[in-house]
């Protein structure tokens, strides 16, 4: 049996529904048999939105000052925030943004010095931490910046499928200008050794989309596929990463081909993400692959407009918590049998999402 790991959850902005989906996480008991979650941020906060969270029984939590002091079968939650911290349900605000950066901060901490073991972040308004300072576009820029990468990957995970993006926080404007054939390289080759380590496919099939419509169609509407696309996944063919394409995103994700592929690496942001959140958005997980720690995050943003209103799904949050758990004994797996070594403890051959039997 898998052991049962710590599980760090930052609060994310306050005044979105970062607390009302971690609280409805772990409103079944039966959560805490496959981990013990530590919530960075405020326990005054946390009780303000349990009570706006109607049919949820007492949800039994453990107010702490360090991850060091964790109860297994409680929410423990490390007070990192001053007791005067003020919340303004669906108001984007200085106060909420700084918050969320010293609770990400917190957290940061906590798994550099090994007291939690897996990172889930509740969602951020990067417009508002920026304004205050934080000095990144989000989560991700920050925690390579934290861990010393030069390059991660976000990845966008759920059962269907999981989708990639070359380029990430930036204007579109800016894309074509971005891509070149190493970058693409780059993001494959972090892309294969994820998708062995992190998610146990062997020989990860993995296909590229084009930048243009139709792909260019010929060089008609723009020749990057021609000039920078193809010639990276060339190139990565001759690595011995299993890429193909470019494929044209609306016939790709329209005809349901993503299904012959273990993952697809879009060109943009949008381009990526609009189908996976259409395909998967309940349940979807954004994943940040190339970092020496797991960081998982639900797909969805702050959503202020059901902030404080007993509206908020949680299945992401859930499948967030999932993942984190999966990935992390995944690359235990990976990297002892890499070793030569016979894995110390028996991997549970089941999910952490089956193990949880949690009924969602």
């Amino acid at each position: 049996m898998s052991k049962k790991l710590v599980v760090g959850i930052t609060q994310g902005d306050g005044n979105g529904i970062g607390y009302e989906v971690i609280i409805k996480a772990f409103a079944d008991e039966r959560m805490l048999d496959i981990c013990t979650p530590v919530v960075y941020g405020s326990s005054k906060v946390f009780g303000f939105y349990r009570k706006q969270i109607h049919n949820i029984e007492q949800i039994n939590t453990n107010v702490i000052s360090s991850a060091r002091d964790v109860h297994q079968k409680r929410v423990n939650i490390v007070n990192c925030l001053p007791d005067n911290v003020f919340v303004e349900p669906g108001q984007p605000t200085p106060e909420s943004a700084k918050s969320a950066m010293t609770a990400l901060k917190c957290a940061v901490d906590d798994i550099r010095n090994g007291y939690i073991d897996v990172l889930v972040t509740a969602p951020i308004n990067k417009r508002a931490m920026v304004s205050e300072g934080f000095g990144y576009t989000g989560h991700t820029e920050y925690l390579e910046h934290e861990f010393g990468v030069e390059e991660g990957l976000m990845i966008m995970v759920s059962d269907q499928l999981k989708v990639a993006v070359a380029t990430g926080h930036i204007s579109l404007k800016d894309v074509p200008g971005s891509l070149t054939s190493e970058l693409i390289l780059k993001k494959l080759r972090i892309m294969k050794a994820s998708l062995q380590r992190d998610f146990g496919i062997i020989a990860p099939k993995i296909a590229v989309l084009g930048l243009n419509p139709h792909c260019g169609d010929g060089g008609l509407l723009g020749d990057e596929e021609r000039s920078i696309i193809l010639p990276a996944v060339k190139a990565a063919n001759e690595e011995g990463i299993l890429a193909y394409g470019p494929y044209s995103p609306d016939g790709f994700f329209g005809m349901g081909n993503y299904s012959r592929f273990d993952a697809t690496l879009a060109m943009y942001h949008d381009q990526g993400l609009i189908p996976f959140k259409a395909l998967a958005f309940e349940q979807g997980v954004n994943y940040t692959a190339g970092l020496p720690i797991v960081r998982t995050s639900p797909d969805h943003g702050t959503a202020y407009d059901m902030a404080g209103r007993d509206m908020a799904d949680p299945r992401s949050m859930m499948s967030s918590i999932y993942a984190a758990i999966d990935i992390y004994n995944h690359r235990v797996a990976y990297d002892e049998l890499q070793a030569g070594r016979m894995p110390a403890q028996k991997a549970d051959a089941s999910s952490a999402k089956d193990r949880s039997r949690t009924i969602e």
